[in-house]
């Protein structure tokens, strides 16, 4: 059997039988195309990307920015309804309260 956890909370959403809410998200660097050349149009990208991780396979990592990466989440109605309301977690930022020491 499949077992569920809201990724926020911790709450089992097995066997509670709560309604799970699935949240996906992909991060991966802009792109501006006002930044194309005629010259880019030339390029074979795909040949160049190979081309790369020939001579050097260490180009390949997890944790390079520009790579794009995909999200998923489970969360219960309670924290999907707070991520709904503050998707980016600016609120529970805000509230840190540092000393000016």
């Amino acid at each position: 059997m499949v077992h569920f956890t809201c990724d926020l909370c911790g709450k089992d959403l097995t066997s509670s039988g709560e309604r799970r809410y699935v949240v996906k998200m992909e991060a991966f660097p802009g792109f501006d195309p006002t930044e194309l050349k005629e010259d880019d149009l030339d390029d074979d990208p795909m040949e160049a990307v190979a081309q790369l991780l020939k001579r050097d396979p260490a180009l390949v990592s997890d944790y390079d920015s520009d790579v794009p990466k995909g999200f998923r989440f489970d969360l219960c109605a309670s924290c999907h309804e707070k991520f709904l309301k503050d998707p980016l977690g600016r609120d529970v930022a805000r509230s840190f309260d540092f000393s000016k020491n």
